[in-house]
């Protein structure tokens, strides 16, 4: 108790040594907070524009799909299964196949999980001569889209043909002046219209839908198709391989053909724009990156350069305060203070000292990291605050190390302070 007096009164007695000292530590450990907070502010705003970029991103790739869906749903299916031994020079020129596969196929391409197509579609077109009207048409048995057992149901994107009805082209209901609920004989069978397309501008203008089983029996073709159209899935996009793999792996007596054209280039475009974007966005985490490691490297120098001068600082002090105080060094020892105690003194005072500026210097070091951080990134007011900034071991490790530096910094002039013989002190004063 009696020491803590002395150096209490030391401190009171010389204020403006003792306020210089505590100014040198808390700049030193100011440094250190600081810099460490301004890089913790860094990183806060890199995590907050990469979180905005990848956000943005998500955003502009869920568009773009949206968009991709809407255009494929627009362009319709763009894979058609044929069976092997179709020539495709006969299927190109005709546009539709001569010979035929059993429909069972389209059922166990359903139930496997084939994950690259959807939007299951049976078809049995031919080009016949309608006896009753004696043109020539496009005759298409459909019905509704066989559904994947293993995924989500889809919104099919058409509508079936109900049985005993009939949908026509545009150049054959303006032509045979027919419209919808009228009735129609096809090859000696009644049908009611169903629908009546608008004008495509396609061989669609001269086709006539009705359903599957009833053109499989007009054609005498039962339980058979020629084509099974799908949709290519967001995870085939223009890669034909691995659809014909995968289907081909199902359905080995069959061959795949994909109408390319404006799906393949969207998918292209889509995919480059993705591309595009993850690679803007990997740039800004390089650029972040970067700016941190030299913001890292210039505020590790300026710590160490900081330190050292308050080091330098706090021992010229020290070696003053023992030089000004020698006389009463001398007095001290004469009337029965220990060497030890003597230290123990000028030791006490530097950690008093070192707590001191530790508290003050993180208080700086928060407030300096905090606005510097803000200002530099030019972050919005309120980004970066003490909650999120404030590192709990930081502090302890600053309010330990300042009383340590003070104890350092001052060990030698204490030490030689507390070695004087008194006796030589005394004779020289």
């Amino acid at each position: 108790m009696r020491i803590w007096r002395f150096v209490l009164k030391e401190i009171l007695y010389r204020k403006l040594g003792f306020l210089l000292g505590v100014i040198s530590i808390a700049a030193a450990v100011g440094a250190l907070v600081g810099a460490f907070t301004m890089l913790k502010a860094h990183d806060i705003h890199t995590e907050g524009i990469l979180e905005e970029a990848s956000a943005q991103i998500e955003a502009t790739m869920a568009d773009l799909n949206e968009d991709m869906r809407k255009a494929t749903l627009r362009l319709g299916f763009n894979v058609v299964i044929l069976p092997a031994e179709q020539d495709l020079g006969d299927w190109y020129t005709e546009d539709y196949g001569t010979k035929c596969m059993p429909e069972d196929y389209v059922h166990k391409l359903a139930q496997s999980t084939i994950v690259t197509v959807k939007h299951l579609l049976p078809s049995l077109q031919q080009k016949i001569k309608w006896p009753e009207t004696k043109r020539t048409i496009i005759l298409v048995g459909t019905r509704g889209e066989v559904p994947n057992m293993h995924s989500s149901p889809v919104q099919p994107l058409i509508q079936p043909v109900p049985e005993g009805t009939i949908v026509l082209g545009h150049e054959l209901h303006q032509s045979l002046e027919l419209s919808e609920g009228d009735s129609v004989r096809l090859m000696g069978t009644e049908f009611t219209v169903h629908k009546c397309h608008e004008e495509r501008g396609s061989k669609d203008d001269i086709t006539a839908w009705i359903h599957l089983s009833q053109a499989q029996k007009l054609l005498d073709k039962e339980g058979q198709i020629n084509a099974i159209l799908a949709l290519e899935c967001a995870c085939a996009w223009a890669d034909v391989d691995k659809v014909r793999s995968e289907i081909m792996t199902i359905l080995p007596d069959t061959q795949v053909v994909e109408k390319g054209g404006q799906a393949l280039a969207r998918a292209e475009a889509r995919v480059s724009a993705k591309e595009a974007q993850v690679a803007a966005l990997e740039q800004d985490k390089q650029n972040r990156t970067w700016l941190r490691t030299s913001r890292e490297s210039f505020a590790s120098r300026l710590v160490v350069i900081v330190m050292a001068a308050s080091l330098i600082w706090i021992g010229f002090l020290a070696f003053s305060n023992v030089r000004e105080r020698r006389s009463e060094i001398g007095i001290l020892r004469a009337i029965g203070f220990r060497a030890g105690q003597i230290l123990a003194i000028f030791v006490s005072k530097a950690v008093v000292m070192g707590l001191l500026g530790g508290l003050v210097g993180i208080a700086a070091g928060l407030y300096t990291g905090i606005t510097i951080g803000a200002n530099v990134d030019q972050m919005q007011a309120g980004a970066v605050t003490l909650s999120n900034v404030a590192d709990l071991r930081l502090a302890i490790l600053a309010v330990v190390l300042a009383p340590f530096l003070c104890v350092v910094a001052s060990w030698i002039p204490s030490m030689i302070a507390a070695g004087q013989d008194p006796a030589d002190i005394l004779q020289q004063e």
